[in-house]
């Protein structure tokens, strides 16, 4: 019978000793919930200090863009690597970065009133101007049925001054830094991420569609050098004594 208490008297304190952990455990948790978030630390000092540039990584979610020819390796992966990797690159340099998406997702409803690419672009959009951007990146790797078409390619608004210096002063950068077999030269394309009144450039960073370019964008190391390029290409930008304005924001 002895016996019996003591058994009784160890099994009650162990669950008093378990009931006074699980108490201090909530307290806990009630305090880490009651804790307000966290400001985002501020840039180091350094010449983009001030700017705000947003990043937009291309497609994503169910939106895989273009697909590698040999490894079928998926761009939407591809923009977002090297989207955080300009990021980091330019927080260095001062900037506040403001990036559309920083994961495997689209920016639209699952079953959405309008198309859904129309409503991941709006998303995107509102994103910028909310975020006070004053200049907009939006990364994407190409592709083309001609497999012998390579380097990379920066596009610019049709007619826009601002955009199309912009893109000249990345694409020299790009040409510089990567040695591309193929220099190119920018383009105007009527894309809407072009046309949200702020300069902006569409940087296609190389062909998948090019089985040895496919290759060299699957390198870390080379996709580094990408963002380092485009990140060169920026600081220029900002360095120029006169910038033109960008034409208004249309309506689509």
């Amino acid at each position: 019978m002895e016996g019996t208490r003591r058994g009784w008297r160890k099994a009650l304190g162990l669950c008093s000793a378990a009931c006074c952990a699980a108490a201090l455990a909530l307290v806990a948790w009630g305090n880490l919930r009651a804790r307000p978030a966290q400001p985002a630390p501020a840039p180091p000092a350094g010449p983009l200090s001030g700017r705000v540039v947003a990043v937009d990584a291309g497609h994503g979610g169910y939106d895989g863009g273009a697909v590698g020819g040999a490894t079928r390796v998926l761009e939407k992966d591809l923009n977002l690597d090297v989207a955080l990797r300009l990021r980091d690159l330019l927080t260095a340099q001062g900037a506040q970065v403001l990036l559309t998406r920083d994961g495997d997702y689209a920016l639209c409803d699952e079953d959405p009133l309008i198309r859904k690419k129309l409503q991941d672009m709006q998303r995107r959009a509102a994103l910028v101007a909310s975020g006070g951007a004053e200049l907009l990146l939006s990364i994407h790797m190409n592709e083309y049925a001609d497999r012998r078409q390579s380097g990379p390619q920066v596009f610019h608004r049709p007619r826009c001054p601002a955009g199309r210096l912009l893109a000249e002063t990345l694409q020299q950068c790009m040409n510089d830094t990567l040695q591309p077999s193929r220099a190119r030269t920018v383009q105007a394309g009527d894309y809407y991420v072009l046309t949200l009144g702020l300069p902006a450039a569409l940087v296609e960073c190389g062909f998948l569609s090019n089985r040895a370019e496919e290759a060299l964008l699957q390198s870390a190391d080379y996709r580094q050098r990408i963002a380092q390029s485009v990140c060169e290409g920026v600081l220029a930008w900002f360095a120029l004594d006169e910038r033109p304005q960008a034409l208004a924001a249309q309506q689509r």
